[in-house]
Order: structure tokens, then sequence, then C-alpha cells
């Protein structure tokens, strides 16, 4: 076995590697490492020694990298699924701390024959999660496409026959009970004068506990900031709906919000991301770039987070409830820094888009000079420079003295936890691996088909993006004004985006606000993203089977764009509105939550026409968990 040597982890060459994300890359499976972290006293020592390393490591490795030419596509996604169990004689539902259980069975394949294995396991930050990928990457053919859905199927199937019958992998952006009394199986109660967290809600137990890295940066993110985490949500008027709405015996909340207070509400939830290999770091940089604008767009396209800590939301995402969730800015530091270390992005990095950084970049002098004595162009340094005003938040003490010629563990440290919407990704030392981008802002959509659906059409655009040299830019402050309208309550239908009116052109440079349909499907004077997918299609040699699959997802996109199908987020909220036993007070009940379980756990059989329409054919019951079928 060959293995590739990086931050914190050992990955398999031949497997879908470049793919990882960040809370993986940090990893290595507990057989091989565990390493001792330190606490944020001791990590902050250590701070600038990270950061100062960190740098050069990149400048090491861009001198020896940035000329690498001639990697071809490949690509590959990650989907984050949920374990729920199921009490069908009290009709409760609950998360089952099952990760650390299911895992290294899960991963045995892997090990024992890394050559033929068709999926790849990883932990996620809550022992209630896992995280699937392929195999092995696909590639630049069309027929590649068609396996994406069948690979997610096989990949859930995997996890699922790993556990008992009263349990099941739902692919779902968030548990909506997270955080209620008894939401764990084993049930476990937070204890907020002692945890890591410090929580009134979300208890240790609920942190994967399989490796230190989860617990030390809930820890550290909550020293570091001097507080405990503070999300607050507005929560979604009814008629019923206490008003205003006030939690007793939570000091902290803001009247109508719903509060949350610890980290796992945010990485306890579920997203789905797809990475690019590129040819080379310009076909990179031109990447990340052109897919900026397009993440508030697919934001609102796979809205599937209606609901926080049992209660109905007035937003549709989680972007914001992650963003809060890690939010390690001191009080003194929250005006100069703008956002969170999960957030979007704040410049472009080619030379088309360096007019558009219209945001300022915040960064420390000497980090910036250094990148520039090493080499490295302004835009590329100033973006490196301003992932590099954050501290580091996870160290272990086995790695603080690295060969900045060889390794690449501090850069990635600062790197992998800049969360953000977007991710420039350089080669692994001494890897076959090749310059990547990977797409973050999608939420997990509930049926293996959607999330097909979803990674194909983000794949097929950045090939009509290339081949067609489109320009997507826009000022970055529009983008940014776009992923605070994304997450709003049905936004795919009731809001509108800046969008570039002439993508053909780059030197045209006027935008102005369209729905997410006119984006998607076009209008008059704007051709439509789909439409330019279809031309792409029938310039390719695309075999029938593979060109009946992919119309199918078009038609997807196309249907919820125009709002003849329901985003995942609508189609949540009005079966719990719905619902016969709902009091219209904004409140997820025990028995609302099985019964939304249930029906999420049997949409493979019996699909939902307001979430699928009739694009999703039959399966057998032998396709269902056995849980649906007793």
């Amino acid at each position: 076995m060959i293995w590739e040597k990086s931050s914190h982890y050992l990955l398999p060459k031949f497997g879908f590697a470049f793919g990882c994300s960040c809370s993986i890359l940090q990893l290595r499976h507990s057989k091989y490492f565990r390493g001792s972290p330190l606490t944020w006293e001791e990590t902050k020592k250590w701070a600038e020694h990270v950061k100062t390393n960190g740098i050069q490591q990149f400048i090491n490795l861009y001198k020896r990298l940035q000329h690498r030419q001639g990697d071809c596509l490949k690509w590959g996604d990650e989907v984050e699924y949920i374990i729920v169990r199921f009490d069908h004689s009290s009709k409760n539902t609950s998360v089952s701390l099952r990760a650390n259980e299911v895992l290294p069975i899960l991963r045995q394949p892997e090990n024992d024959h890394p050559e033929s294995v068709k999926s790849l396991w990883r932990p996620e930050y809550a022992s209630y999660m896992v995280e699937g990928t392929p195999g092995k990457p696909y590639g630049a053919l069309p027929a590649h496409l068609n396996i994406v859905e069948a690979n997610m199927t096989a990949r859930r199937k995997e996890a699922q026959q790993q556990l008992p019958l009263d349990e099941t992998v739902l692919s779902i952006a968030n548990f909506p009970r997270l955080g209620c009394p008894g939401f764990t199986y084993p049930v476990f109660n937070p204890k907020p004068e002692s945890s890591v967290s410090r929580s009134l809600f979300f208890p240790d137990e609920a942190i994967f506990q399989g490796h230190p890295r989860f617990t030390t940066l809930t820890r550290n993110i909550r020293s570091r900031r001097g507080s405990k985490i503070d999300i607050q949500v507005p929560i979604f008027k009814d008629v019923n709906t206490p008003s205003p709405f006030i939690e007793e015996g939570v000091d902290e909340q803001k009247p109508d919000h719903i509060y949350m207070d610890a980290m796992g509400f945010g990485m306890g939830c579920c997203c789905l991301q797809v990475t690019f290999q590129a040819c080379n770091i310009s076909e990179a940089r031109t990447l990340y770039d052109n897919l900026a604008p397009l993440c508030p767009i697919m934001l609102a396209l796979t809205a599937a987070t209606p609901f926080f800590r049992g209660h109905i939301a007035d937003v549709d995402c989680r972007w914001n409830v992650i963003s809060g969730s890690v939010d390690c800015r001191q009080p003194s530091e929250r005006e100069r820094i703008r956002k969170s270390r999960y957030d979007s992005i704040d410049s472009y990095l080619s030379e088309d888009g360096a007019e558009f950084n219209d945001i300022p970049i915040v960064y420390e002098e000497e980090h910036y000079k250094a990148l520039l004595e090493g080499g490295i162009d302004p835009l590329l340094a100033q973006h490196v420079a301003h992932l590099f005003i954050r501290d580091p938040v996870s160290l272990f003490s086995e790695k603080i003295h690295q060969d900045n010629l060889k390794d690449s563990d501090h850069f990635e440290n600062i790197q992998s936890t800049n969360w953000q919407t977007m991710r420039f990704k350089p080669p692994p030392p001494e890897s076959s691996i090749g310059w990547r981008v990977e797409f973050r802002p999608c939420e997990v959509q509930l049926t293996d088909f959607e999330n097909a659906a979803v990674v194909c059409f983000i794949v097929l655009l950045t090939r009509v993006v290339l081949s067609y040299k489109l320009c997507f830019l826009m000022p970055m402050s529009k983008v940014d004004e776009n992923m605070a309208r994304a997450q709003k309550k049905n936004a795919v239908l009731d809001e509108k985006f800046w969008f570039r009116n002439d993508i053909r052109n780059k030197d045209k440079k006027e935008y102005s606000l369209m729905t997410v349909s006119e984006i998607i499907n076009g209008k008059d004077d704007f051709p439509g993203l789909i439409s330019l997918i279809q031309t792409y299609l029938n310039s390719m040699d695309v075999d029938a089977d593979s060109q009946c699959t992919l119309q199918k997802y078009l038609c997807l996109i196309s249907k919820r764009a125009r709002g003849e199908l329901d985003t995942a987020a609508k189609w949540l909220r009005d079966f719990a509105t719905s619902h016969p036993g709902y009091k219209k007070d904004s409140v997820i009940t025990e028995e609302i939550n099985y019964d939304l379980m249930c029906r999420i756990s049997s949409l493979p059989v019996d699909p939902c026409p307001n979430l699928l329409g009739t694009l999703y054919g039959s399966k057998t019951t032998e396709d269902v968990p056995d849980i649906l079928t007793k």
C-alpha cells in the first residue's frame, strides 16, 4: 500500500484523496495516529510559529508546482449522512451515536483491498455522522456522470448494512430535534459546567470520540473566543407561536429567535461538496473565480434546513448557523475581521477577477510581504495572507516542528480551518494529485437522485465555463449580498440575485438582479445555464443511456428553479406545518419528527411528486432499509 503524507493524516494514494474535506484531511485513522492535542493556552504560544512556517511551506509548494501541467480532469463528491434510530413503540426518533463503531467496519475494505474499493468512509464532527466518497475519482467522460447516483446508492447501502434494524442512514442536512432533551441514543445529558462546549443542549458524547481533533476544536474555539458559541436564528412566527417567543431558563436568547450555543449545532449538520482537479494552476484559479458567484445560487436551490433545535425557523439554510458555530473572533476583532472562519470567500484569484475585488482584504503585512518575496503574485499572496489572519485552533504537540521543504502540515492547519464557500487546494507534497478547487455551499439532499443531479449539474457547469470561456465574475460585494438572500425562506422563488448580464463577453461588465429561474432557465436577453449545458452536451459524444440520465437531472434542476418542484426546505416545512399534530406554534414535536423521518426513509420506494415529480423511477423494496418494511 502506498501512502501520501499530509496534515495530521495518512491517505491512500489510489483513493479519492484529493476530494476529502477539511475535517477528514486533518485526521489519521486512529490506527496510525492519535497525537497529543494542545489547549488554546498552549496553542496560542505557537500560533505565529505555525503561521510563519505555514506560509513558508506554501511558498515552497508553489515554487515546486507552479508550472505543473497536464493533469486530467478528476472529480468527486462527498455526501454526509446522519444515523437515525427509530423507536416505533413510542414513535420517537433520535440520532444514534454509532459512528465510532461502524466506521472501522466500513473502512476495512479500504485497508484490505484498496485497489478495488468502491467507497471511502471518514468520520465527521458528530458521533452520529459518517461521510462517504467514491473509492476512486471520476474522470472526464460523460459516462462517468451516469454512475454517480449508483455509487451514492451503493454507499448508502454499505452504511445501512452495518446498522441494526431500527436504525438507518439519512442524507438530511440537520436532525430537526438536535439539542432537544433525549435527542441522542444512548441518551446523554449536557453538562454546561464541565463539558468542552459548555452547552445547555449538546452533550460532549455527541461529538465524535474516535479522534481528539473534534473535541479540541470545540474547546479551543470557545476558549479563543472568550465565551460560549452564540447562534441566534429567527423563528418562524405562526398563529400560535408566542409573541415574543422566549424560552424559560435560556437567558442568552434574543426574543423571537432560536438559540444555540455549541459547535455541534453547525458542524453537526450535513452537506454535499464537489472537488475538481484542474489541468494547471491557472485553470484552477479560473474555476475558483467563476464558481464563486454560483455559490449563493446553488445554496438557494439546495436549501434543506428549515428546522433547528425542535423549532421551525424563518430561514431555509444552515450556512449562517455553521458560521456562528465556529466563530472564534474575540470582541475586539469583530469590527476589523468581518466574517467568521466559516463564511463566503472575500477575493477572486485570477487576473480577470482582480477588478471585482471590492471587499477590503485584511491580512498581516509581514505575511503578505513574505509571500511576495517568495515569488507569489499579489492576488494569490493576498488570498493566502488573508487566510492566515486566523490562528490555529487544533494543534498537536508532535506536529509543531516540521521540515518546511517536505511538510505542509502548518499550511493545512490554517487552510483547512478556513471553511469557506470555495477552497483553492494546492497539491499535497510528493503527490500525484494536482491543483484542485472545492465547491462547498450545497446542502445535502434527501435522495441519491437529487444529490446526483446537483453534483452532475455543477460538474457540467465547470466544463461549460472552460469550454466556452464564460465569465460569471461580478463585484465580490454583490456575491456577499446574494449569500445573505440565499438563506431566506423560499429564496429560490421569492428573492432576486445579482448576476452578470453577458457571461459570454468578459469585457461587458454589467450585472442585474435576476430570479434563480432566470439564471438557470434563461430569459429574453440571458441564455440560462441549462441551455448552455445542453449546447455543450449536444457537442459531445454522449451515449443514449447517459443522455437520458443527464436530462432527468437537468429537468429536476430546471423545475426546482421554476418552483414546479419543491426545495427540500419547502417540502420539510410543508410536511411539518400540515401534520395533524402540528399546533401552529412553530414546534417540531416528537410525533412530527418521527413521522417526518419515516417519510424521508420511504422516499426511495415512495417518491413524493412535490419533491421529485415523475423524474425518479420506482425501486424494489430490496433497496429500502428493513426498518420500513417490518
